[in-house]
């Protein structure tokens, strides 16, 4: 998807300086719009150096506010990352290979020992140097803290400094660990970011973009940092808004008020104009898992039967209204070898053997799902009617998750339909096949265990990334959807509002990046 042209910048900027009324009761409805538009950051862009920067500010709206006060340590790490102010040692591609950050380069010992050169002439955002000392004692903050970093989960590191290098060191063999330590959770923070009890990121971080101010969940304002060691940002600074109200971020769309817009929801997306949506693949399948231990789905004829029944298109078109990807397996679109992987004979041969549909002769089957995401509810129902016009006889139960959840992990479902983020914080889908589909899988909403599964699992979990782990990857994938476990129906997508005149602005299906060193908005 290219970026939006500059040729409509003139309505747009008319738009935002002609607000009237319908700014004051947006400003109302949301009360926390920034009035920093149109400053410049305390440099300037003539001090910039840059020929590429500019005085323009860019006014973002995000869906949810800090949870955690900004700390690395949380699910907050991803707002830092998508300012561009905190940065990690390691960063993924499009394909999730590791790619140079604040560390040039890296190499693996021994099988479990990795070294990590650190980066010549990076400053914080406070003056300090950035040095392998720092660095590590950074990563060691994160390995030590109470609750461990999602990234960290499970897995047992330790990180000192070698010179001018990081060495870490982890209990098993990982292969992942270059990618683990692209996780935003492990961001790389000045030494005085951690004097206090809780980890301040304020003025901090080594993006291109410093973090002044936090005005507790309203807003934060970032200014351009002129030192940066890729250069100086194009743009003056960042003007956030946290807006959870997603008739109020549409409304900022519409109005000009925000340049860009995270989440715009779908059942907004029809008041906005079309060539201010941009729509992302998320790494996230809606799924029907199927109980393989207890009930009718114990058959695997009735699997496949359930399989034979349900018609995602019809889901895609009346819940999603089209702005959704009717799932061909397990990883979506927004992995970017997964379809190319299923186009091969040693895929399709996995998939040969599969049970043929059963009758299901008036089977009585309960499906659970939960409130907390709104379409959920509106699945099952369609999911209900296609399933009797089968010849299953079907009960729906939907409660919150919260109340929901151990139930629903004790088996207590024939089926269940989750929302299910396939990649998580490595950018490595194994994680997800082994906590959900493996025998001592954690979140085995499906009761499943399959010798053969384990094994294509095993083998995933031992490739080295690249070519060779992602053909394990769709092994297993096609070993898990051989014995129908589960039925992938739909890959979700997230749609990001931008205004005409914005350039840069990245569409990341892991949301991870946002606004960049190179995003713009017209002045």
């Amino acid at each position: 998807m290219p970026p939006h042209s500059s040729a409509a910048v003139a309505p747009r900027r008319a738009r935002r300086t002609g607000l009237g009324l319908a700014a004051v009761s947006l400003l109302l409805l949301t009360g926390c719009f920034s009035a920093g538009s149109g400053t410049s950051s305390a440099g300037g862009a003539g001090d910039a150096g840059d020929a590429g920067s500019t005085d323009a500010r860019i006014e973002l709206a995000m869906l949810q506010p800090p949870r955690s006060g900004l700390s690395p340590l949380s699910d907050d790490a991803f707002k830092l990352s998508r300012w561009s102010t905190a940065e990690t040692l390691v960063r993924l591609d499009e394909a999730g290979e590791a790619q140079p950050m604040l560390a040039t380069e890296w190499e693996q010992l021994d099988d479990t020992t990795w070294s990590f050169t650190v980066r010549e002439g990076v400053t914080f955002h406070d003056g300090t140097e950035l040095t392998a000392e720092n660095a590590a004692a950074s990563l060691s903050r994160a390995v030590e803290a109470e609750p461990a970093p999602r990234i960290l989960d499970g897995v047992e590191m330790t990180v000192a400094a070698e010179g001018d290098t990081v060495r870490v060191t982890t209990a098993e063999t990982d292969p992942l660990v270059p990618q683990r330590l692209s996780s935003p959770q492990l961001s790389v923070l000045a030494p005085a970011a951690y004097e206090g009890d809780t980890v301040t990121p304020v003025g901090h971080g080594t993006g291109p973009f410093e973090l002044t101010a936090v005005d507790g969940t309203s807003g934060a304002t970032l200014e351009r940092y002129d030192d940066h060691w890729d250069g100086a940002a194009a743009a003056a600074g960042i003007d956030v808004s946290f807006v959870p109200d997603g008739t109020a971020r549409a409304a900022a769309l519409r109005t000009g008020e925000a340049d860009v817009v995270e989440a715009v929801p779908v059942g907004q997306a029809a008041q906005v104009e079309e060539d201010l949506l941009e729509e992302v693949p998320m790494p996230r399948t809606n799924t029907l898992y199927l109980n393989t231990e207890d009930g009718p789905f114990a058959d695997p004829a009735l699997r496949a039967a359930a399989r034979e029944a349900l018609d995602p298109q019809t889901v895609v078109d009346g819940v999603y209204e089209g702005r959704a990807d009717v799932a061909a397996g397990l990883l979506g679109p927004a992995i970017p070898y997964a379809a190319e992987g299923r186009d091969t004979d040693a895929y399709r041969e996995l998939l040969a053997d599969r049970a043929e549909a059963g009758d299901p002769a008036g089977q009585k089957i309960t499906i659970g799902t939960f409130t907390d995401r709104a379409e959920l509810p509106e699945v099952a129902v369609q999911l209900q009617q296609q399933l009797e016009a089968a010849g299953f006889e079907v009960e729906l139960e939907v409660r919150e998750y919260q109340y929901i959840e151990a139930d629903a992990l004790d088996g207590d479902f024939d089926a269940f339909i989750l929302s299910r983020a396939t990649v998580l914080d490595s950018g490595d889908p194994v994680a997800y096949m082994v906590s959900d589909f493996g025998c001592a899988g954690s979140f085995n909403l499906s009761q499943f265990c399959s010798g053969a599964v384990d094994d294509a699992l095993t083998a995933a979990e031992q490739a080295a990334p690249g070519e060779e782990r992602q053909e394990a990857i769709m092994a297993a994938e096609a070993a898990i959807l051989a014995e129908d476990a589960a039925i992938p129906m739909l890959h979700e997508r997230v749609i990001q509002g931008e205004q005409n005149g914005v350039e840069g602005a990245v569409r990341d299906p892991r949301e991870r990046e946002l606004i960049t060193a190179e995003t713009t908005v017209a002045e």
